[in-house]
Order: C-alpha cells, then structure tokens, then sequence
C-alpha cells in the first residue's frame, strides 16, 4: 500500500503574508517542506529573508519578498513582482495582521482603529482579489484567511482586532461563493492562543495567562507549528471539497 500525496505541493507557488516569525514563518516552513515554492513576506525584507534562507538551506525553495499589506501600493508591486517572476499563484496564506489598540472600547484611539482596518481588512481583502485574479487565469487555487477565536468570541480589550477578525471569517464565505466558479477555494484558520511575539501582551502577563488557560480544555499554549498543518490541508488537494470552512485551532476554546 503506498503513501498518500494528498498534502503534495511540489510545483506549486505560495505566498505566505507576515511570515517573518511566528505562525507566519511556521506556515511557509511546512508548505516549503511538502514541496511549495514559498514567498516569504512581511513589512520589512531581514526578517523574511531569515526565514527564506533557512527553508532553502534545508533544501526547500523560498524567496523573500517585503509587503506591507496595510499599503495598497505595496500589494500592488508584490503582485506585480509575483506576475513576472513566477506567473502564477497557486496558495495565498493572508496571515499579517496588526493589533495596536489594547484596552476599554470606549477608549478606542482612531488612528489605532484605522491601521487595524487597513490591515486586518482592506488588507486581507485587496490581497485576495489580487491573489485570486492569478489563480483564475491558472484555473484555481486556495486561499487560505488567518482570523482568530476573536472573530466569533470578542477578546476582552482587543474590540477592534475582534471586530477585524469576525469580518475576516464574513470575507472567506464571501470570496468562498464568488470564486468556486473559478477553481477557487477560501477557508478561515482560527487560532487560539498560540505562543508568538503577537499574543505576548496575553502571554507574558501571568495573570491574564492563568485566567486564559482556566478557558482552554487542553490547559495550554498552542506552538506557532501546530497551526500550521491545519493550513496544509486547506492549501492542498486532501481539502479539495473544503471551502467557506472557519476551522477552529484553539485547544477546545470555543467548544
């Protein structure tokens, strides 16, 4: 009896947003792993390139390239870099995203509300049609949206990043239905709380952390890795029938 290839990506070209550590940078190792040629992005080139050089020194294919998706001009050079120096896009993996504001709603700071929408959402959104122009011209690909838990139970002082993230999970139903007809497919990933320099505001306070915990089944932090091979199945054929799916990673805390 010989092996699956479900989860067989050789020949296909992905790009990972915000990958320059944290889940970011565990997603682009394991789609670079299972054969992908990854593009490794975030704001600033040093941090991709890192992650990049480490995945090739493995023996995986990766190329480094800065996008600040909160920039609409950025999404449109990164796409354009993606069109002449590969052609074709088969996985989107929109994973950057921002959290400025920590704090009562009611103290919500404007300039904070609309760096976490220009990211969080006009971000996502933008990159998607962009990423989803080039896998329609290819016959199809997945699409693959970071939320968070936050988008279905708000977290507590993080109104706005919750708000962005529920309209996350809106989004991967909306681009879910309009680009079936393309090949396309669109899932969410929610993860819980998951140890990266993103959550350290919950993780590296002990009481906030002991409080979070007494909520999850499974009495811990998740690792960055162990979101990411739920992403490799939204991003690969074992996942074929799957689309408009929020498939939620977070140690039974919304259960």
């Amino acid at each position: 009896m010989s092996k699956t290839n479900l989860f067989d990506l050789d020949g296909k070209i992905a790009f990972v947003s915000g990958a320059s550590r944290g889940i970011g940078a565990a997603i682009a190792q394991l789609l670079a792993q299972q054969g992908a040629h990854v593009i490794v992005s975030s704001r600033k080139i040093e941090g991709c390139q890192a992650v990049a050089d480490a995945i090739n020194a493995a023996g995986g294919k990766a190329t480094a390239v800065a996008c600040h998706i909160g920039e609409m001009q950025q999404i449109q050079e990164v796409f354009a870099f993606i069109r002449d120096n590969f052609g074709r896009l088969d996985i989107l993996v929109n994973n950057a995203a921002t959290n400025p504001q920590f704090g009562n709603v009611l103290d919500t700071d404007l300039t904070a509300f609309q760096k976490t929408v220009d990211v969080n959402i006009r971000g996502y959104y933008f990159m998607s049609i962009e990423g989803g122009k080039l896998m329609k011209a290819n016959g199809g690909g997945s699409i693959i949206n970071v939320a968070s838990v936050n988008g279905v139970t708000p977290g507590e002082m993080q109104g706005v990043y919750s708000v962005t993230k529920a309209a996350v999970i809106s989004m991967t139903k909306v681009f879910a239905k309009e680009c079936a007809q393309f090949g396309i497919r669109c899932n969410a990933l929610l993860p819980g709380l998951t140890d990266t320099k993103f959550a350290s505001a919950l993780t590296g306070n002990d009481a906030i952390l002991k409080m979070a915990l007494q909520r999850i089944p499974l009495k811990r932090v998740a690792d960055p890795s162990e979101m990411a091979g739920a992403v490799l199945y939204l991003a690969s054929s074992a996942s074929s029938y799957t689309t408009g799916v929020a498939l939620k990673v977070d140690g039974g805390f919304l259960c």
